[in-house]
């Protein structure tokens, strides 16, 4: 049975974090042999690709792994970055009132998750939430990875 997926390893400067960051993300082949990969979920820490887009990887002798080298092709997903501040709101609840709205997340520790906004959104509706909730200072986000459609809709 051939393999539909690979592991591929990214390393980037986070702004997040202020740091150099190694992360793995799963990726659907496309075709190998040109080392093309569809990126299958959401990058943690902002790279400059979102879930969706097609990228170029390789195998690299010193990461001993595949690696990430550069986008192909942009999906024209956007890629949004939440901290939770407020310590009495659910995270699990914030997530799900966005996913109610089409945004799927993925989470890491208590106060923190990513969430994709799908081409066929209109981010307004989506930015507006974020910058009311922002302004409450239930939540601080950051946009590591916005497509031009959505940018332009929150004009």
């Amino acid at each position: 049975m051939e393999e539909k997926s690979e592991k591929l390893l990214v390393r980037y400067y986070s702004d997040v974090l202020e740091e150099i960051v190694v992360e793995t993300l799963w990726a659907e082949i496309i075709e190998q042999e040109k080392g093309l990969y569809k990126i299958d979920n959401i990058p943690f820490y902002g790279p400059e690709f979102s879930c969706g887009d097609i990228v170029f990887a390789e195998y690299d002798k010193d990461e001993e792994r595949i690696t990430f080298r550069r986008v192909v092709e942009y999906s024209g997903n956007s890629t949004i970055q939440i901290i939770l501040l407020d310590e009495k709101t659910d995270i699990e609840n914030l997530r799900n009132e966005f996913k109610n709205i089409g945004c799927e997340s993925e989470g890491t520790g208590s106060n923190y998750f990513v969430m994709e906004v799908l081409y066929e959104l209109n981010y307004l509706p989506i930015f507006k939430k974020l910058k009311e909730l922002e302004k409450a200072e239930i939540i601080s986000f950051a946009e590591p990875n916005i497509s031009n459609k959505h940018l332009s809709e929150k004009e």
